[in-house]
């Protein structure tokens, strides 16, 4: 299969000049859009794994990078009056990470893995704004009721993303 670029093409479908084109879609094989850089948001749950499920089956296809991201919220323990002591936050998401990077493995993909301190949705986004990403893929858990209204980690993604995102279908 070749790749070749179809600005040209994307341009004169979409109205976008050639300069806007190549902002829009980057690559293109057999006429369908290629996701080189995929950044997929992960923790321990069950919509999670099928978000990075979904991103292991768009890398494969495309033979790109997938590039996994946990955010975590360092928090402080005080026990009976001693001096604050940091819970190992961190070392939990290198976990979930591991478990998501092994499961790539399984399925033939090699996975970087991130661990972030901070608000999930903006460690996604500026992750993928880091490494230029093409794709990010978050699970659709939040999107419905209350915590649509009130802000969810898709909504957020979707807002504030630096590239194409696919809310999956996890729930």
């Amino acid at each position: 299969m070749k790749v070749v670029p179809q600005r040209r093409e994307l341009s004169r479908q979409t109205g976008y000049s050639a300069a806007q084109a190549k902002h829009r879609c980057r690559w293109r094989r057999d006429g369908v859009e290629v996701f080189q850089k995929v950044v997929v948001g992960a923790d321990a749950s069950d919509t999670a794994a099928e978000a990075v499920r979904q991103a292991i089956e768009i890398v494969k296809l495309t033979g790109g990078e997938l590039h996994i991201v946990s955010a975590y919220r360092p928090q402080h323990l005080s026990a009976s009056g001693a001096a604050d002591q940091s819970l190992a936050t961190g070392d939990l998401a290198e976990s979930v990470l591991a478990d998501h990077a092994s499961r790539a493995r399984a399925a033939g993909v090699t996975a970087q893995v991130h661990a972030r301190s901070g608000a999930a949705a903006e460690s996604i986004c500026d992750l993928a704004e880091e490494i230029g990403a093409d794709l990010i893929v978050v699970g659709n858990k939040g999107m419905a009721g209350v915590r649509r209204v009130l802000g969810s980690v898709p909504n957020s993604v979707a807002h504030h993303a630096p590239c194409s995102v696919l809310i999956a279908q996890t729930t």
